[in-house]
Parts: C-alpha cells; structure tokens; sequence
C-alpha cells in the first residue's frame, strides 16, 4: 500500500506548475486542453504564447516511477495521496501515469514487433529450406506433388495430412452410422486423444503433428444457436412442466424415494418403478441403453436465499460457485428476464458442461432451459429441462431430466436447500477406474451438488467478514489485503478446474507409457489475457489410484511440513506459513501464502499461495507461485485481477461410496476405501506465443509429474495406518 511517509511534501500553485511543464510530460493533447481549461486559460491566447516548460524533478519522477512497478493503475485515493505528497495536482499525476502507460505499451509493441519479424524471417528460411527438399519428392502421406508442397508452409503439409486423415475416418464414420438402426451412438470405451510427434521423434503410429491445444469458452458455444419463434412456445411448456414434476419430486417421500445402499444420511435415490407409475415415464422417455441417475439431498448452507437465486441464474457466477463440477457455462438466450427486482419468472436457455475433475472421465454436455419461480409459500424453485427433443445431439451420453432445488428462506441469513438431480446417461466412456465412483451417484449427484454449495457458503461468508481473526492477522493487516487475497485464491480455484477435467475445449494428447500412469498434455498459447502470463503454455495431468483413505492423502498434500517430501520446485527447501485465512468449519478450508526458503543461498526464496477444501465428496489442494512484489501488491488491497497466475494442483475423490463417519466440524468422512488422485501442472515453457513447443519441454514435464505421483505413493503409504 503506498506510504505517504516515503515523500517530501511541497505544494505549487496549479497554473505555475503547468507554465513549468515540458512537453515531453504533457504529449497527450486531452490532457492538456483539460488543464488549460481547469486554469481559466483562454485557448486563443494561450497559443499566441510562447510555452514554457520545466520538467517534474528527479525526485518527484523517482518516487512516480516506483510507484508505477507496484500500481500501474493507481485510483482516485491513490493519485490524490502522491499529489499532496509530491506537490503536483492530481491530474498532473493522472497524465503522467496515463502517459507512463502510453509509453510502455509502444516500447512492448515495439518489441514484439521485432520478435514477430525475426519469427517471419525464420519462418520464410524454413520454408525455403523445405522447398529446396521436396523440389523433387511426392508426400507419402497425401501424395501431393513436390510443386504444391514447395508453395507450402511445414505446417501447412501437416494440416494438409490432418485433414485427410480426419476426412477419412469421417467418411468411415457416416458408413457405419448409416447402418446403425439405433437411435442413439454409444461413446468408445476411452476419451478420444491423440498420439505426440513433435516432428523430432515418432511416438507412433498414429500421429497427428501437434500436441493438442486448449481453447476458449466461446469456441465451445461457437456453434450452438439461439431457439427459433417455432420452438420458444415448445421451450416455455416443458419449462412449467419441469417446474411442476421438481416441485412434486422435491417434496415427495416414499415410496417414490428411498434409502439406497451406502448413502450417507439425508440422501435418498429415486424408486423408478414408482416414478413411472406417478409421472407415466416423464417429460420424454427413456433413450435406449441409457441408465437412470436420481437422488435428493437436503441441507441448510449459510447464504441468503436471494443471493443463491442470483448465483443460479448468472451463468459466470454460477460456473465459478460450482467450478469442480461445471467446467462451462453459457446463457445462450434470456427468454424473460423475471419481474423488475428479481427473477421471479425468469426463463433463460443455457448450454453447460459437467466434469469429473480428471482427464479420463467423459463430461456430460447439456442443452437445457432453466426456469425461476416463487412457490405460493414464499420459497424459490430453479427448475432445469433438457431441451435434446429440440436440439439433438449427434453422440449424446446424457439428458437432464427435471433437475434443481426449492430454497427456503430461514433466520439469520440461513437458507434451507432441497436438490434433486435426475438424469439420464450412458457411461460407456467411464473408465473401469471410475465407474463404481460415477455408477454411486457420487461423482455427479444431489450430495456433491449440496456438498459444493455448503462449502462455498461458508468461503463467503469468510470473503465479506468485517473483522480479522487474531489467526490471521502476520503479514494481513487490512480487511482489504484479505478479500484481495481471497479473490485471487478463487481466480486460481477456478483456473484450476476449468483446465483439469475431459472438456471438449481441451484437445488432450495422450503421451505413450508402456507401463503406469497415462500423462495427458495440453498447450494453450496466451497473448494478452489477464491474469495469465504472455506465452505458450504447458499442461499436464494424469489420474491414478492409490490404497490408501482421502483423508490421509488431503492431509499430507495440504501440510507445508510434508511439501518437501512430494513438491520436486520446492528443491528441498524449508516451507513456512507466512499468512492463513480460514474458509469455514473444517480445518482443511484455507487459504495460505507460504514461503520456500531454497536449501541453496544463492536461490532467492518462493511464494506460494495455495487454497485447500475438502468436503464430503472431494477434496482440492490447488496452488501457484506468485511474484513477491506482486503479492505485496495484492496484500496491500489492491486489484489483484492483473496477477499472472499459473495453477497446479490436485483432485482428490473417494473410490466409492464409503463407510461414513465424521471426522469433525459437521463434515462426513470420505469414507474408508482408496483414493483417485488427479495430478495438474501448468508450466510456461517459452514467452514467446508464436514459439513452437518442443520435444524437450514435453519430456521435462511429463518426468516432472510421473516423479511427483512416485514421491506421493512413496510418502503416503508409509503414513497410512
């Protein structure tokens, strides 16, 4: 935070500092019309005149200058503080740092203008190069001409190979499919990847050229459209119909929900017979070799009952509450906004993608409508209609029934929600490793949709608290250094899981093991996203499982204590807490700044801001490292948007439904079989974001992360009892 104390203090007059300003402090024309015009000054004279300028002295651009590394933005506070203390005006110090930031975009333009011309100059001398080699050579592969390969970029040739290959197997495809008397495919046993050659080595046999690529949210949406006139009147009716069979289905008991094998308490499955005696089957029946998936759960979480109305109908809120199970979100069109004040009424058609936090299972893409309603009792239905009847899906494994929850207004900001989640899926992708998970219903149903809110109930009410616990007061010393704090642990969180799981925007290639744990890697090439540090990027995942409790496994991942036994960056280091904010009644809910003081005194030392969450029915253990002064930065309570993060971490999921039992602060046990760990690094391997991956980077990471799943499978199985 800037300190007043750091500056002398001397004040000039307004009108004789700009008659001492150079030009080179004042090159923005706007900026000057509006001092002349703050002064009084008659335009026509003041061009009659001869300027005179003196620039800013080298104190007051010194202490400018430094403020400018931490606070490049600073507002209104900000400017007004370092024009007391500098004796400038504060809009002498708005256009300074405006044209501070003028300045430092052209030198940054200027430079990767030369980066991007000697890429093109390199680019144009490979071409000549490749032309030269295949001037008198056909493609094996496409069987081009030498000619129109010669006129071609290398990469070029290979989209070119691409493309025919993807054409075939097209073609192949539609020949198959034309006799298939089904109404519906199934999904292959496995989720689609592809093979790595880097151009250096062949991996094998099906190689496509590239290492996959991840991408943005709106080229997932890209190609869904808005309902036409015709199917808004379609779209409406299945809405009030869904609203009325989740009402009847959230306030029914037995027999048409009852206990199921190995549910923890509060939690019930569907009887389908009595479904289909009550409801005759539903809104539509039930596609061929697909299998029902209904529960309901019950719980009271610590959040208004009007702010959880407002985070379901916001599609970005929505996604970021529930970031470990909706990987995508996006309201494609609002068919009625609600009542003036509120959504009472509010009908919106909206596209989302539910994951299992890992790259192996399947997510299930839904295309649905969602309708908000005020029952004659006071409380609230959100109620969501799978709208496949009108948009069939090529390849579906899923449809959303009637889905959602009735939330019920208690005292003291409490609200009462009752979930129902009820679809219909066909998990012919899962694999075996997974199955028992997804087939309890764990992995997508009621409990871990209620689990995940009471949770994030709990993180927020942490994110508006007035006061600073004594436990976190060290290096927090504001209420504003903690909510900045707070706010970029979730930014990370997010990141995370939105990176982690089998998305369709994650073109994952699989590298090849001929024993042990499948790697996974992805590139995503950033250029100026906020956030996320300029260049290519690198990130590897893989899932595997390991006998041993998730309790014990989130325990020893969480504790700095242990890091050093798993994390290879921490090079032995010794790992010190510096600041902790706790995120609700579980220990294991936290945030923390941690510092690694590097074994080597000629390294300097680390930050690591991670974020631990557990419930009861996974855990996360996420973190990045940060630089030191931007941390000061967000400590101090500002902005913390601009921090470049890169997240890595863990996933931990129970292997099945458990024996239960608490082990404090009102959460259930994960239960008492093993645990499915998935392991996540992000690695910037070049900055440049026209650099092409190479083969040494894949290796680095893909020792990095089998290295790292070795030390945790070491370390924990001498810890479990």
């Amino acid at each position: 935070m800037f300190d007043p104390d750091m500056f002398d203090t001397t004040h000039h007059h307004m009108l004789e500092e700009l008659e001492n300003m150079r030009d080179d402090d004042f090159d923005n024309k706007s900026g000057a019309e509006i001092l002349e015009s703050a002064c009084g000054i008659d335009q026509q004279q003041q061009r009659s005149k001869k300027k005179r300028y003196n620039r800013h002295t080298q104190h007051q651009i010194q202490e400018m200058e430094a403020f400018f590394k931490e606070c490049p933005h600073p507002d209104d506070k900000q400017r007004m503080e370092l024009s007391r203390e500098l004796g400038l005006e504060p809009l002498q110090v708005k256009f300074w740092f405006q044209n501070k930031r003028t300045q430092m975009k052209a030198q940054h333009e200027r430079h990767e203008n030369a980066i991007l011309k000697a890429e093109n100059e390199k680019l144009r001398a490979e071409n000549i190069r490749y032309r030269e080699a295949f001037a008198h050579s056909t493609c094996p592969n496409c069987g081009s001409s030498s000619t129109a390969l010669g006129e071609m970029s290398f990469d070029d040739q290979h989209l070119r190979i691409e493309n025919s290959r993807l054409r075939d197997e097209i073609e192949r495809m539609s020949g198959y499919g034309s006799k298939c008397t089904k109404p519906y495919y199934q999904l292959p046993t496995n989720a689609p990847t592809r093979s790595l050659d880097l151009g250096i080595t062949n991996f094998g046999p099906q190689s496509s050229g590239f290492v996959g690529e991840m991408y943005g949210a709106a080229d997932f949406f890209r190609s869904i459209s808005r309902p036409s006139e015709g199917e808004k009147p379609v779209i409406v009716e299945l809405a009030v119909s869904g609203m009325e069979e989740l009402r009847r289905m959230a306030q029914g008991g037995e027999p048409l929900w009852v206990a199921g094998d190995g549910k923890s308490s509060g939690e019930v499955v569907l009887n389908e017979a009595e479904y289909l005696r009550s409801f005759g089957g539903g809104i539509v029946g039930k596609p061929m070799g697909f299998r029902t998936e209904a529960s309901r759960v019950s719980a009271v979480v610590f959040m208004n009952h009007m702010k959880l109305v407002d985070i379901f109908m916001d599609a970005t809120q929505w996604s970021t509450v529930f970031c470990g199970i909706v990987s995508r979100a996006s309201t494609v069109e609002i068919l009625s906004p609600g009542l003036s004040g509120n959504f009472n009424g509010a009908l919106h058609v909206m596209s989302a993608e539910f994951q299992v936090p890992s790259p192996l299972v399947p997510t299930r893409e839904n295309y649905f409508v969602r309708y908000c309603k005020q029952q004659t009792d006071g409380s609230w239905a959100v109620a969501d209609v799978s709208l496949d009847t009108l948009r069939p899906s090529p390849i579906p494994n899923t449809r959303r029934k009637p889905s959602g929850c009735l939330i019920q207004e208690l005292p003291n900001g409490y609200s009462k929600i009752t979930w129902v989640e009820h679809v219909e899926v066909d998990e012919t992708g899962v694999p075996t490793m997974y199955r028992t998970l997804v087939n309890s219903g764990l992995a997508f149903g009621a409990k871990r949709w209620v689990a995940t809110l009471d949770r994030q109930s709990e993180r927020f009410a942490t994110s508006i608290a007035t006061t600073i616990p004594t436990g976190d007061l060290r290096v927090i010393s504001s209420i504003e250094g903690r909510k900045s704090m707070l706010k970029l642990a979730e930014r990370m969180v997010t990141s995370f899981c939105a990176g982690v799981g089998a998305s369709s925007v994650h073109a994952w290639t699989a590298l090849p093991a001929a024993a042990g744990d499948e790697v996974r890697v992805v590139t995503r090439k950033s250029t100026d996203e906020p956030g996320r540090p300029p260049g290519v990027v690198l990130s590897a995942a893989t899932s595997f499982w390991i006998p041993v409790s998730p309790k014990v496994v989130f325990d020893f991942l969480r504790k700095e204590k242990s890091r050093s036994e798993w994390d290879i960056l921490s090079n032995g280091g010794l790992v010190q807490e510096m600041a902790h904010i706790a995120n609700g009644r579980h220990s294991g809910n936290c945030v923390s700044l941690l510092r690694v003081n590097s074994a080597n005194s000629s390294q300097s030392n680390m930050l690591i801001l991670q974020e631990s969450c557990t419930d009861s029915t996974g855990s996360y253990v996420i973190y990045a490292p940060v630089d030191t002064v931007a941390m000061n930065v967000v400590l101090s309570g500002c902005d913390p948007d601009y921090v470049a993060l890169l997240p890595s971490g863990f996933a931990i999921l129970p292997d099945g439904p458990g024996g239960g039992g608490n082990n404090g602060g009102g959460i259930l046990e994960l239960g008492s079989g093993g645990s499915l760990i998935t392991v996540a690094f992000q690695i910037l391997v070049d900055s440049v974001p026209t650099a092409r991956l190479s083969i040494g980077s894949v290796a680095t990471v893909n020792s990095l992360i089998k290295c790292t799943v070795e030390r945790i499978r070491a370390a924990v199985m001498r810890e479990s009892p």
